[in-house]
Parts: structure tokens; C-alpha cells; sequence
């Protein structure tokens, strides 16, 4: 467990280095929030019918997002587990000591979150003293912010652990990037980052409530919103808790298939 520690720490201190380009992510993402939110506006504001979440509820699921994307966007990715697999330097990976599968589940972790610790807390506080009705609203209660940073964990080892799945990928193809385009488009639309699920038409959102997708950044940030509450909280919670394992599972399987024959292709 130590080992594995270290490799977290390590890139998680490495990943603290890129300032610079926290503070673009910074500027990109705040614009890139107000802007989603002033074309909301203008849908909520023509009026001609209901809508499933409240505007308010609506503004917070867009900040929350904006302010830990880098724990839920796939296209997150670390170029030099592609590089090392496709170079032939996943041979000296192989010789160590490790679990191969369980190195790159935490260096991951410590990728996103280092880039999360950089960026978050700039975007809530600038988000929550900007005017009405922009503003970033706490949680509903006590409870539901409780909930939301459980379901906040549970969502980012989603992603990690659907992320493996594409590292994996490479072991299986000459390149990953036909793997990693369709993975992204994918996981951008069913996991509610281009349009919250709950804007859906019914039928389509409860199928897509019970995909891996949706129990990514879809769940936390809908119950910080208030938009998912009471029991649903728990039946949500522990859809996570399902993918996650059978993510993981999966992932371990493959690994272990794919390091039985490795076909260095070069180095």
C-alpha cells in the first residue's frame, strides 16, 4: 500500500506545478459556465414550457461542474500511459514490483485531483458572490451536502475507473485514439456534461440513468442542485457503488489478460 501511496503523492506534487495553466483553466471555464448559463437564461425566459429543473437548481449543476471538470471529463487523459504502451516502455513498468492496473488507478486519481485542488476554489468563491440569479446556491441542506461529496468521490472513481478501461484499450490496437474519440463522445453526452439528464424526455433519461455514465458527474451534482433528494439519494448512491465495481473488476481482467502476452511495439 506504501508504494502505492508514493506514486499518488508524487503526482499529485507534480501535477500542483502547472500554475499557469490552472489559471487559463480558470478563466476558460468560468466563461465557458457563464456563457452555458446565459443560454440557459434565454430558454428559461421565452417561457413556452416547463422545464425539469428549477433555473436556480440549474445554475449550481453548472458550476459545480465547471468547478471539478477536471474530476469528471474523460478527455482528462495522461499522454505518457498511451506513449508508454505504444513505445515499449510499459516492459520496464512490467519489471517492477507493482500491480500494473492499481499504479495507474492512483496516478490518475492524483492527475484529476491536483488539477481540481488548482482550479475549484477560484471558480465557487468568484461563483457565489457574482449577482442573482447567477449566483452558485449552497446545497439545500445539511444532508444533501453530505450526500453530494459522497457521491462527489464515488463519481470521480467512476471516471478513473472507466478511464482504465481506455488505457487498456491501447494493449489491444495499433492506436488509442479511435478508442479515446468515441470513449469522450460518449461518456460527454450520457453522463449529462452537454445536456443534464433531467432535460431528457423521460423514457430516454431513465435508460440512461442506469448506464455507468450517469453515475458519474450526473449524480453529485444533481443532488447539490436539490434535484435529486430523499430516497432516490440512496438508490442513486449505490448504482455508483455497483459500476465501480464492476468497472474496477473488468479493468483488473483485462490487465491481466493483456500482460500475460505483451507485443512490445517499440523502444
Amino acid at each position: 500500500m506504501k508504494k502505492y501511496i508514493s506514486f499518488f503523492r508524487l503526482r499529485f506534487i507534480y501535477g500542483l506545478q502547472y500554475r499557469a495553466a490552472a489559471l487559463a483553466g480558470i478563466a476558460t471555464q468560468f466563461t465557458w459556465g457563464m456563457l452555458e448559463i446565459l443560454l440557459f437564461k434565454a430558454f428559461y425566459e421565452e417561457g413556452s414550457s416547463e422545464f425539469p429543473m428549477a433555473f436556480s437548481a440549474l445554475v449550481s449543476y453548472i458550476w459545480m461542474q465547471q468547478a471539478f471538470l477536471s474530476l469528471f471529463m474523460t478527455w482528462f487523459l495522461e499522454n505518457e500511459i498511451f506513449d508508454s504502451i505504444k513505445n515499449g516502455n510499459i516492459a520496464y513498468e512490467l519489471c517492477r514490483p507493482i500491480d500494473l492496473y492499481n499504479m495507474w488507478f492512483v496516478r490518475s486519481m492524483a492527475n484529476r485531483l491536483s488539477k481540481a485542488v488548482l482550479r475549484s476554489m477560484p471558480i465557487l468563491v468568484i461563483a457565489a458572490i457574482i449577482p442573482e440569479p447567477y449566483r452558485l446556491h449552497l446545497p439545500i441542506d445539511f444532508v444533501a451536502g453530505i450526500w453530494f461529496l459522497i457521491t462527489l468521490i464515488l463519481g470521480y472513481l467512476v471516471v478513473v475507473a472507466f478511464c482504465m478501461l481506455v488505457y487498456i484499450s491501447t494493449f489491444f490496437t495499433i492506436s488509442p485514439m479511435g478508442v479515446r474519440i468515441v470513449a469522450i463522445s460518449v461518456v460527454e453526452f450520457f453522463s449529462g456534461a452537454v445536456i443534464p439528464l433531467p432535460f431528457l424526455p423521460d423514457k430516454i433519461r431513465m435508460g440512461f440513468e442506469l448506464l455507468p455514465f450517469a453515475s458519474m458527474q450526473n449524480v453529485p451534482l444533481r443532488i447539490y442542485s436539490g434535484d435529486i433528494a430523499g430516497a432516490d439519494i440512496y438508490e442513486k448512491a449505490a448504482l455508483q457503488l455497483f459500476w465501480l465495481v464492476i468497472l474496477v473488476g473488468t479493468g483488473k481482467l483485462l490487465t491481466k489478460k493483456a500482460t500475460k502476452k505483451v507485443v512490445v511495439q517499440g523502444g
